[in-house]
This record gives structure tokens, sequence and C-alpha cells, in this order.
């Protein structure tokens, strides 16, 4: 009877210590990273499913630029290249390389559609007008999807660096993971230029 309740003591001690020290947390909040990833490359994937469409309907413009359409194809092939999975969110440089092939997608369509509007058959194209709405859409998707997660990581890491919890995240290896950062982060942070004079 004795041993009976020292164990039924220890299993509730424990109970109590593995609750109280963030570790269902932790399980929590990381499906829900996992989740929210998994929003961000769905998203990914609706934009590269787009890029064919839309790289076909340019190449009907006879005199449209090769060299945009060339860059926006490789940039495709590298984003949809890399192999992802959910150790990516634990791998910085995995995630920073990730994250390098889809700006590189981004920059490369963005340079089709600027220059795009070069080409009057091309702007005057419904299917292509139709394609571009869709790739709106979906770039407005990725950015919601991509502040979704950068909120549960930033859920997640700060359980992380908190005490107790970060005792928690020692003993079962729950490290702190890396999130989604802007590239041009010193550019940015300079205030633009600004000139008044008349030309």
């Amino acid at each position: 009877m004795k041993t009976r309740f020292i164990n039924l003591f220890v299993a509730g001690l424990l109970s109590m210590v593995l609750t109280g020290c963030g570790y269902n947390q932790f399980q929590s909040l990381d499906e829900q990273t996992k989740s929210a990833w998994s929003e961000v490359l769905n998203q990914y994937q609706r934009r590269a499913d787009l890029v064919p469409n839309i790289v076909a309907t340019v190449k009907g413009e006879a005199s449209f630029e090769q060299d945009t359409l060339t860059k926006v194809v490789e940039a495709r092939a590298k984003a949809t290249s890399m192999q992802v999975t959910p150790e990516t969110l634990n791998n910085p440089e995995a995630f920073k390389k990730f994250q390098a092939a889809q700006g590189e997608l981004s920059g490369a369509l963005s340079r089709l559609l600027v220059v795009s509007e070069n080409y009057p058959n091309l702007k005057a194209n419904q299917g292509f007008q139709d394609l571009r709405v869709q790739l709106e859409g979906t770039e407005n998707r990725i950015t919601v999807a991509r502040n979704r997660y950068i909120k549960t990581v930033q859920d997640y890491n700060v359980l992380a660096r908190s005490f107790p919890n970060n005792l928690t995240a020692m003993i079962f290896s729950y490290n702190v993971k890396p999130n989604f950062t802007v590239d041009n982060e010193a550019q940015i942070s300079k205030p633009p230029a600004v000139n008044f004079e008349k030309k």
C-alpha cells in the first residue's frame, strides 16, 4: 500500500513538474509552427505552379526579352528543387538557403511583371492579366502565411528563452527556431534620399 502511494505521489509530482516547466506548451507551439510552416510551403507551391503558365503566355509575345524569361524559369527550378522538411525549421542554414531561393523567384517574377509593361499586346492579353491577378493574390497569401509563421515562431522562441522554460528547452533540446529575415536589412534601414531640386 505504501509503495503504491509513493508511486502515485511520484507520478503526480512528475506530471506537475512537466506541465509547470512548459513541456506541454513546447509541444503545442512546436506543432503550431509546423502547421504555419506547411501553409507557407503551400502558398509557395501555388506560386511555383503559376509560373509555367505565366512563362508560356509571355512566350507568345515573340519579341519578349528572353533573358528575363530564363531567369524566371531558373529561379523556379532552384526554388522547387530544394528538399524542405520539418527539420528545415530547426536548421538555420537550410532555412536561409530556402528563403534565398524563394527571394530569388520573387525578384525574377517582379522583373518579369515590370518588363511586361513595355509590351502592349501582352498587357492587352486577358489570359496574362488573369494570371497576373492570380500571382498578386498568391503573393498576398504568402505574406499572410509568413506573418502567421513569424508570430508562431516568436511565441515558441519566447517560451524557449524564458525562465524556467529555458531549462526544459535545454533538457529536451528545444532550440530556438530561425525566422524569416529581410535580405537587405542594412539597406532598408537607411532613410531614402529625397531631392527637391528642379531638373
